[in-house]
């Protein structure tokens, strides 16, 4: 299945959550957030949201300064 990672085409395995999309890639589930198809996902949807063919995917990092 291929979906749009951060602006890249990737393949995933079917049936994949953002959960475990999110560790399929190592990327880090503190302080980001998730945004599928233009809308964010709330974290504690990530284990019950599928991700589907052709979804388009955002991970953002926040990043903390001063």
């Amino acid at each position: 299945m291929q979906i749009l990672l951060n602006g890249e085409t990737k393949e995933t395995p079917a049936g994949l959550t953002l959960a475990s999309l999110l560790d399929h890639f190592d990327l880090p589930k503190q302080r980001v957030a998730v945004e599928v198809n233009r809308q964010v996902i709330r974290r504690g949807e990530w284990d019950k949201t599928q991700v589907a063919h052709a979804d388009r995917i955002e991970v953002i990092h926040f990043v903390g300064g001063g």
